[in-house]
Formats: C-alpha cells, structure tokens, sequence
C-alpha cells in the first residue's frame, strides 16, 4: 500500500512576507529618515512598521506624529521584523511604505528665481555614489536651497540608500531631473543667476565670491569633479583650500563648505 502524502503546513505569510515593492512604493529604514519624512507632512508615507522592542522618545514621537497625519503604525515582534527586512540594512527597528520621489519640473523650479533676489539652487554634475548624494540633499535642505537638478543619466539614482542617508531631505525638497545640464545652465543665467561651479583647479577661493545673489552651486564626480563642458559653462569656478596631503575633500562635503559660505555670508548682511 502506498504511503499516504502528509499535506505541508502553510507558512506563516507574516513571517515569510517580504516588502511589496512597485514603481509607487518603496521603503525608508532608520528612525531619523521616517522622522524627518513625517515631519514634512507625512503625505507621502502610507504606513510604518516598527519592533515591539522599540520604547523610546523618538518612537514616541513617530506614534505621535504618525497619528496627526492618519498615518498607520504597526507593531510587530522583533522576529517578525527581521523575518520581514533586510538584516543587512540597518533599520533600526523602524520602515515606512512611501510613494516614490515625486519629481518636479524643471521649470517649476527655475520660475522661483523671478522674484526672489536670494534663490539659492544646487546643480549635481554626475554625482556616482547614492550616499554621497543623500548627504548633499541633507545639507542643502539644510542650508534652504530652494531646488536641486540632478542628470538623467550617469547619475546616482534616488534609491533607498540616498534616502535613508538624506534622513528625509529627499521628501522636502524640490528636485528636478534635467535632460540637458549645459542648456539648464544658459536657462539659469538667463534669469541672471549666478552659476558658481566648485573646482579644485582654480586659484579663485569660495570665500572671495561673493554669494549674496541669485546663486547656483555646481558639484561634480567624485574623484573627477565638472565634467568639462560644464565647467566652461559656468560665470566663475571657486576652489577650497587643501593645506594638508590630500588634494580633494568628498564632495558631499565641500558641497557643505560653499552652501554654507552662501548661509554665513547672507547671514552676516
């Protein structure tokens, strides 16, 4: 007689469940990035998981805030949450669901420069690693840049990891992807924007500029810097100092450096 076939047990769906991921949807890690997410209104984030291990003021908060903004938070053990995220992400025993990085034009952008004497933007040449690019994002957010433009292509993408590293930033800010860099450049001057690329070849140091005007800050390559069409586009490139034996900073960075000579010197005025 033929033995009889043991039916197998189902899985737990909830342990077993990986991140639904589509074009709309993708996740945030990290106690910082869904908090400052959620502080910028939270519209875009359409549930948080969180561990049952978590108890601390910042998890407070999020509960808090979340529940202003009809945000749904679940709990789930600390298993589970392992069971359901990347180990290797440091999530801290916080994701959120959110809708993808709506994009603007570019054009909405540029039209802030009419009126506004002290439009601050940030133009991004080929930046290659998303952390870099997320910490640029946080600095500008930081410093009131009122837009970035960032290539179509040969670009780091604004994945996961720019996010997280953006601690939210990604959220708040304007941003634009641009087809054509060079012809942005002619579209920014041509409503009398500065455009100050940053090089380290020029003997012009970014502290001599003076940055209280409708400026651009042009960042590029890591290791390479603007490729050369776009340096040659630019009113002025301005260098920071090395004085020790490395001859370049990161360029999140000296990104850091020239945005906030712009807040320093508009700030002492």
């Amino acid at each position: 007689m033929a033995a009889r076939m043991r039916k197998r047990k189902p899985e737990n769906p909830r342990k077993t469940a990986k991140p639904s991921a589509d074009r709309e949807t993708r996740l945030i890690y990290g106690v910082m990035p869904v908090l400052e997410s959620l502080r910028a209104g939270g519209g875009k984030m359409r549930k948080i998981v969180m561990s049952e291990g978590r108890r601390d003021s910042r998890s407070g908060e999020i509960d808090k805030i979340a529940r202003k903004c009809g945000v749904p938070v679940i709990r789930i053990s600390r298993k589970e949450f392992d069971a359901l995220f990347e180990r290797e992400v440091n999530h801290q025993g916080v994701a959120a669901y959110v809708k993808t990085v709506q994009f603007k034009s570019a054009e909405s952008i540029l039209e802030k420069a009419e009126d506004n004497d002290t439009a601050l933007f940030l133009v991004i040449d080929g930046i290659e690693d998303p952390r870099n690019l997320g910490a640029i994002l946080r600095t500008a957010e930081c410093a009131g840049v009122d837009g970035v433009f960032i290539p179509e292509r040969r670009n780091a993408g604004i994945t996961d990891t720019a996010v997280k590293t953006s601690a939210g930033a990604s959220e708040i800010l304007d941003i634009a992807k641009v087809k054509n860099q060079n012809r942005l450049i002619d579209e920014l001057k041509s409503r009398d924007v500065w455009v100050v690329g940053a090089s380290g070849d020029s003997e012009t140091v970014y502290s001599d500029w003076d940055f209280d005007q409708k400026t651009a800050i042009v960042v590029g390559r890591e290791g390479k810097g603007l490729h050369r069409l776009t340096a040659e586009k630019c009113d002025i490139l301005v260098g920071i100092p090395m004085l020790g034996n490395i001859d370049s900073l990161n360029v999140s960075v000296a990104a850091g450096v020239l945005l906030y000579e712009v807040v320093r010197q508009r700030g002492t005025k």
